[in-house]
C-alpha cells in the first residue's frame, strides 16, 4: 500500500468481524517485517506473545476485564520489552564478527560498553528503554499488519499480574501493551478522533 494511504487507513479497530480465523502463516509475514524495527544499539528489546487459540484468547479476555474486542478479534498479541536486553549484546553481534565487520576484541568492547551504559543508569532506565524500544516495534507491527490486510487496536486495559501469570512472563520483561488483530467490523467504526493542527504540537527553534 502507498505509505500515505497506509497511514490514513490504519485505524484503531474497536470491533472485529467475529469468526475470522488467523493462522501462524498469516501472522508470520507481519513478524518478519517487524524484525526491521529500530532499537537502541540493535538490542531488539521487543518480544511477542501471539495468541490465536480461542480458549486461550478467552483467558486473555478475562485478564482484559472482559472486553468484547478481545473475543471478536482473530488474535491477540502481547508486546514485551526486555529490561536486560543489553545482556544479549554478544549473541546479537556475533554475526558481525563472523562476517569480518568487527573483530572479536571489538565485540568484547561493545559488550562492556553496553553493560556500562545500562547498569550505570539503573533499573528505572532499563524499564524505560524496554518500553521505549518495544513501543517502536509495536507501531511497526500495526502498520505492517494494515499493509497486509489486517486491522489492529493497541490496548493497555488489562490486569498486568493476571496476564503475567497466564503466560509466565518473567520479571525481566515488561508487558508494554496488548494488540488485538483481525478484520475490522467497519459498520461499527467510530469517526476518527480530533487531531491537533501541527502548530499546536510542534515548536521550532
Amino acid at each position: 500500500m502507498e505509505f500515505s494511504k497506509l497511514l490514513d487507513k490504519r485505524r484503531s479497530a474497536n470491533n472485529f468481524v467475529e469468526g475470522v480465523k488467523m493462522t501462524e502463516a498469516d501472522i508470520r509475514p507481519i513478524l518478519e517485517d517487524v524484525k526491521l524495527a529500530p532499537s537502541a544499539f540493535n538490542l531488539q528489546h521487543a518480544n511477542y506473545i501471539v495468541v490465536l487459540d480461542e480458549e486461550m484468547k478467552e483467558k486473555v479476555r478475562e485478564a482484559a476485564y472482559g472486553q468484547y474486542k478481545v473475543h471478536s478479534a482473530s488474535g491477540v498479541v502481547l508486546v514485551l520489552g526486555d529490561k536486560e536486553a543489553y545482556k544479549h549484546t554478544a549473541e546479537l553481534s556475533q554475526g558481525m564478527v563472523d562476517l569480518g565487520i568487527i573483530t572479536a576484541c571489538e565485540l568484547d568492547e561493545l559488550v562492556a560498553e553496553n553493560a556500562k551504559f545500562y547498569e550505570d543508569r539503573g533499573k528505572a532506565f532499563m524499564k524505560e528503554e524496554a518500553i521505549r524500544n518495544a513501543s517502536l516495534s509495536a507501531m511497526l507491527f500495526m502498520l505492517t499488519a494494515k499493509n497486509r490486510g489486517w486491522d489492529t487496536c493497541p490496548m493497555i486495559g488489562f490486569d498486568q499480574q493476571q496476564m503475567r501469570a497466564l503466560f509466565n512472563v518473567p520479571e525481566t520483561h515488561e508487558i508494554v501493551l496488548m494488540i488485538t488483530i483481525g478484520k475490522e467490523k467497519e459498520s461499527s467504526r467510530r469517526l476518527r478522533g480530533y487531531r491537533k493542527p501541527v502548530e499546536e504540537f510542534v515548536t521550532y527553534y
